[in-house]
């Protein structure tokens, strides 16, 4: 037996019928069975990618195993579970144009123009990640200022949120969109008045008007997506994700990754509607796949939209725009048919609710449907950004999961005291009210929304402030939840969220090894430098997924 340097490629030793991994000298913390921490210096892995025996401090080691690493003393916590992410999106984000970093109008322009150039064969330019907030805009920009640098082609560039849509001249022409165009159900197109002209931007259900008519991605195409998207997760320490929103596509993809060996992360995938999930789960959930990498859990719907585009559903008019009360994309009945027909089959339930009317509305609807559903059904709110203070405590009595996401909180703060004003700010973003309630709450990103970094989500939970250390002391500072308790949210409650507690989600006798080597311990390290924490070897099921360069 040889140690090993961290890092370096594991040395096969002679006996192949031991084929355990001894991964020792670390500084290993994993949640207990309490939600306290416990410390440990080992761990010796099964070939079949479990943790065989946790060692202490002054525990013997094993004497004869076939791999041994030398963790060097670093710290050693577990593998980071997003509990909402968009997988190919992620993926296909990486290979578009992303504006999530323009401050200005003139600067997304110049980004897509320039683009357009180094893209010449391309017959739409796609990409994502405006926001017009970040632009002062006060208003959203216009298809004549997409024309003014690309004229000739169609453009459609999605808003960060994924609730709206940018389109130039020749995408609202290949999709028919003109001033006779009707809304859609759900959704909005903005008009210049008068005659109604559409303006360039389509809300919501109306995106589909325009993305129904852009080339679909080939396999080949979707493969690549998928192998570009496990590098940004494990790279940012993420080890298993909540697809929201899985297609036929997306799960051929996962499937075809899965039987050539090519599945390096775990993805707890829900179908994105009830017609996507006959088809991927047929009578029911399917069976864990590829050692529990890939399991189709149930159903992605709608309730609202977005809160930065004023699609989601409010009990009171938007602050900032009286005229309105947001979009339901789903209406009462139909959605409450939907989640009866996806729980009928046992499949678990997951609704997009941002606004306070939208997500009373799914409580109502899980209280309705419980009366019918029994066992455990684990039916889980995605987002649940706004919630009137007084439905709160139903979460928890109606079982019902929140799956939120903290860097929303930060990037979003003055956009919501506009939207809301002072009066609702109350049950915004409300984790420790929601999880004092009795929710089971879980934390993910909405990547890519936001990037799938959980260790700036852990930052943000714990402080309530910006990666600027704004606003002093916190926003709304009484809903801060403590180290472990953002911890748990990213691990064994992630985990228990998509029916896979006990196969991972804690560093215990029994479960996978996926785990992390970082450069600093998250639960000691200063609030400030927490969203700074390098992963430095991500491993799954006791094998090395990814390594820093």
């Amino acid at each position: 037996m040889r140690a090993l340097a961290a890092g370096a490629a594991l040395i096969a030793l002679a006996s192949p019928a031991l084929a355990d991994t001894l991964v020792d000298n670390v500084d290993g913390v994993t949640l207990d069975a309490t939600g306290g921490i416990d410390h440990f210096t080992g761990l010796v892995v099964g070939d079949d990618g479990r943790i065989v025996q946790v060692l202490r401090r002054g525990d013997p080691r094993p004497g004869k195993v076939d791999y041994l690493v030398d963790g060097k003393g670093r710290v050693l916590m577990p593998g980071l579970i997003d509990s909402h992410a968009h997988v190919m999106g992620v993926g296909f984000a990486a290979l578009t144009l992303d504006l999530s970093e323009t401050r200005s109008l003139a600067e997304a322009q110049a980004r897509i123009a320039a683009y357009a150039r180094q893209h010449p064969d391309r017959p739409w330019i796609l990409g994502r990640g405006w926001n017009q907030e970040l632009w002062g805009l006060g208003r959203f920009p216009t298809a004549a200022e997409l024309d003014a640098v690309v004229a000739d082609k169609p453009v459609w560039l999605t808003r960060v949120d994924g609730h709206a849509g940018w389109a130039n001249s020749r995408a609202l022409a290949a999709a028919g969109v003109t001033a006779l165009s009707k809304d859609p159900a759900g959704g909005k197109i903005q008009r210049i008045a008068p005659g109604g002209k559409p303006a360039g931007v389509l809300v919501d259900a109306a995106t589909a008007l325009v993305e129904r008519k852009i080339p679909s991605p080939r396999p080949e195409d979707r493969d690549l997506a998928l192998a570009k998207a496990q590098d940004l997760l494990l790279a940012r320490g993420v080890t298993a994700v909540a697809d929201m929103g899985t297609t036929i596509e997306d799960w051929q993809a996962y499937r075809r990754a899965g039987d050539t060996g090519a599945l390096r992360i775990r993805i707890m995938a829900y179908a994105g509607g009830t017609e996507a999930m006959e088809l991927i789960g047929g009578p029911g959930p399917s069976p864990w796949l590829y050692d529990e990498r890939l399991r189709l859990n149930g159903v992605k719907l709608y309730a609202d939209g977005a809160l930065g585009s004023r699609g989601a559903s409010l009990k009171a008019p938007y602050a900032d725009a009286p005229g309105t009360r947001g979009l339901r994309i789903t209406a009462d009945t139909a959605l409450k048919n939907m989640m009866s027909r996806a729980a009928l089959d046992k499949f678990q339930v997951a609704v997009h609710a941002i606004g306070d009317e939208a997500n009373a509305a799914v409580l109502s609807a899980v209280e309705d449907l419980a009366q019918t559903y029994k066992g455990d059904r684990r039916w889980r709110i995605e987002h649940a950004q706004v919630i009137d203070p007084a439905d709160i405590p139903r979460l928890g009595k109606l079982g019902v999961i929140a799956s939120m996401q903290p860097v929303h909180q930060t990037s979003d703060r003055t956009m919501a005291e506009a939207r809301l004003g002072p009066a609702r700010l109350a049950g915004a973003y409300a984790w420790k009210s929601v999880q004092a309630g009795g929710a089971k709450l879980v934390f993910g990103s909405d990547a890519p929304v936001e990037l799938p970094d959980p260790f700036a989500g852990l930052a943000a939970a714990v402080t309530r402030q910006g990666p600027d250390g704004q606003p002093f002391g916190g926003w709304q500072p009484q809903e801060r939840v403590t180290r472990e308790e953002a911890l748990a949210a990213y691990t064994v409650n992630g985990a228990y969220a998509g029916f896979a507690e006990g196969r991972f989600g804690r560093l215990v006798r029994g479960e996978r090894a996926d785990f992390l080597l970082v450069d600093r311990d998250p639960l000691l390290t200063a609030p400030s430098e927490l969203r700074e924490t390098k992963v430095l070897q991500a491993w799954v099921n006791g094998r090395l997924a990814w390594e820093a360069k």
